[in-house]
C-alpha cells in the first residue's frame, strides 16, 4: 500500500505533461476581421513660418489607416496667409523640395517673411469641395543660449568622445517649451540630437541641456535652441506618441493634436537661437 502511494504522484505528473503537450500542439490561432470606420477625408496642412524665409506650406489629404503612405496632394486649394501687419498674401501652387529641412511643399510665397516676437499670423486653406482649415500662430520670444560647454571622457585618445552642454535661462512664468537640435557641420534633415523639454521643474532658473558622449575631436557643431509655444509642443509630443504606438500592439493608440481647425496639421512660427562650437 505504501509503495502504491509513492507511485501515484509520479503518474499524476506524467499525465499533466501529456495534457500540456496536447494543449500546446493544438492550433489556438483565430482570424478576426476588424471593420475600420470610414472616416471623412480631411485636408492636412503643415507650415513653419520663419523670419527672413519665404513662407512655404504643404497641403495634402488624409488617407485610410491601411492605405499606401504616399501623400495625396490637394491641387484645388487656395491658401491665404495673413501677415502681422494685416496684409493677406495668397501663396501660389508651386510644388518643390527643401533640401535643408528634407520636406516637400506645395505652396510658396513671393518674398521673405518679416516676423518678430509677439507677431501673430493667420492661415486659411480652402478647396473647391468646401473644406476649410484656419489657424493662427504667434511668434514666441527668443531665448538666447548663454554658453556651450564640452567635456571628453577618460578613454584612450583613439576612443575619446565629448558630450555637449547647452546653458540658457528660462523666463519667469510656467508654460515655456524648448526643442534642442544639434547638427554636425551644417543644418540638414538629419540631426545628431533632437528632443523637447518644458520648464515645469525649472521655471525662471538656469537650464542645462546635455547630450551623451558622442562627438569627436574636430567636430563642428551647430546648436539650435527653439522656444516653442504650447500648441506646437503638444503637436510634437502627439506625433512622437503616434510613432511609438504604430505597429506596437501593447501601446496606447495616440491621435495627433493639431494646431489648426477644420482639418489636421500644424501652423507655427519658429523662434530660435543658434550657436556654433568646435570640439578641439
Amino acid at each position: 500500500m505504501s509503495g502504491l502511494r509513492k507511485r501515484i504522484p509520479h503518474l499524476s505528473a506524467a499525465a499533466g505533461l501529456l495534457l500540456l503537450a496536447a494543449l500546446t500542439s493544438c492550433n489556438l490561432e483565430q482570424n478576426i476581421d476588424v471593420e475600420l470606420p470610414a472616416l471623412p477625408v480631411q485636408l492636412v496642412a503643415e507650415c513653419y513660418l520663419e523670419d527672413g524665409q519665404i513662407p512655404r506650406l504643404t497641403v495634402t489629404e488624409t488617407v485610410p489607416y491601411l492605405a499606401s503612405p504616399e501623400p495625396v496632394l490637394a491641387t484645388d486649394v487656395t491658401v491665404r496667409l495673413t501677415l502681422a501687419n494685416g496684409q493677406v498674401e495668397v501663396l501660389r501652387f508651386a510644388p518643390g523640395f527643401d533640401p535643408t529641412t528634407g520636406k516637400g511643399y506645395t505652396h510658396t510665397g513671393s518674398q521673405a517673411l518679416v516676423a518678430r516676437p509677439g507677431d501673430t499670423f493667420g492661415l486659411e486653406v480652402l478647396d473647391t469641395k468646401g473644406r476649410r482649415i484656419t489657424a493662427t500662430a504667434t511668434m514666441p520670444s527668443r531665448v538666447p543660449i548663454d554658453s556651450l560647454e564640452y567635456k571628453f571622457n577618460d578613454l584612450p585618445p583613439a576612443q575619446r568622445e565629448a558630450f555637449v552642454l547647452t546653458n540658457f535661462r528660462d523666463p519667469v512664468g510656467l508654460g515655456n517649451f524648448y526643442r534642442l537640435q544639434i547638427h554636425r557641420d551644417s543644418i540638414g534633415p538629419s540631426s545628431e540630437i533632437d528632443y523637447d523639454v518644458e520648464d515645469r521643474l525649472n521655471d525662471g532658473t538656469g537650464f542645462t541641456l546635455g547630450t551623451s558622449y558622442r562627438f569627436d575631436p574636430g567636430d563642428t557643431l551647430l546648436v539650435t535652441l527653439y522656444h516653442l509655444d504650447r500648441p506646437y509642443y503638444l503637436f510634437r509630443q502627439s506625433v512622437q506618441d503616434a510613432r511609438n504606438a504604430n505597429g506596437n500592439p501593447f501601446a496606447q493608440p495616440a491621435s495627433i493634436r493639431s494646431t489648426v481647425q477644420g482639418g489636421v496639421g500644424v501652423f507655427t512660427v519658429l523662434s530660435y537661437d543658434r550657436r556654433q562650437i568646435i570640439i578641439p
